[in-house]
């Protein structure tokens, strides 16, 4: 990060902050009031628990159901923020050159047609299933395991800030080879000569990967990864916790 700064200057840190924006109103939102959606669902039947009660297992469920649902829906910006994000590790000849995401967003339309918005979703899917469940499932658990044993009551900063940093270890370390697998199929190109994409599934991507690189490769830039998903994790669930009080306050 330091070289970049130095030779590219701070804003580029910043570069494709606009298509992020859009992504995580349509990922984020969708994946996390989902989850509640779901898990109430859940908490109203008697699938695994009496009515009225929770299991870890359903919060998984209403995880993964949750993950899968928003990542259909915000795939397009997904796809349009690691191009504009991976467009300047290019050779220069092969630059795509987005202006902002509504530019990256028509080129991408334009030049290669609305299914190239979906290029990747299973791997997409797939990652922010998991993500559903080890971030907001996991979360949502984790809550009531801190107030039990390390007396963190529910509802305050303490108890979302401790369960938040957990989970969010958590799904780093799970999510990072299937968040690896996910952008190389998004920005892969056709090769010249055959017209066939190098990259066919989440497995085959990881499997190539940890046959080429090595299995640690798959984490490799780790610490930044767990630094963007503990702070994000963190900041969103005692923001929403913060939101929580306001809206109970008022009504």
């Amino acid at each position: 990060m330091v070289d970049t700064v130095k030779t590219e200057g701070v804003m580029t840190l910043y570069k494709g902050i606009g298509a992020g924006v859009v992504r995580q109103i349509f990922y984020a939102t969708s994946r996390f009031g989902l989850f509640e959606v779901f898990r109430d669902r859940l908490k109203d039947t008697n699938m695994l628990t009496p009515k009225g009660q929770l299991s870890p297992t359903e919060r998984l469920v209403g995880g993964l159901a949750s993950g899968g649902c928003a990542a259909i829906i915000s795939c397009p910006a997904e796809v349009t923020l690691v191009r504009i994000s991976n467009d300047r590790a290019l050779p220069e000849a092969q630059r795509r050159n987005y202006k902002n995401v509504f530019d990256a967003f028509l080129q991408i339309a334009k030049t290669e047609g609305p299914a190239a918005f979906w290029r990747g979703v299973v791997p997409f899917a797939q990652r922010a299933m998991l993500v559903g469940a080890c971030q907001v499932a996991t979360f949502d658990q984790n809550k009531v395991l801190y107030e039990r044993y390390a007396g963190l009551q529910q509802g305050t900063y303490g108890n979302v800030f401790a369960a938040a940093m957990t989970s969010g270890l958590f799904y780093a370390l799970v999510t990072m080879p299937f968040e690896s697998a996910k952008n190389r199929m998004a920005f892969q190109k056709p090769d010249p000569n055959t017209g066939k994409l190098p990259y066919t599934s989440t497995l085959n991507t990881i499997q190539s990967v940890a046959r080429k690189d090595g299995v640690l490769a798959l984490w490799r830039g780790f610490a930044p990864y767990y630094t963007r998903c503990g702070g994000h994790t963190c900041t969103m669930f005692v923001f929403v916790e913060w939101m929580r009080k306001v809206y109970h306050g008022r009504n």
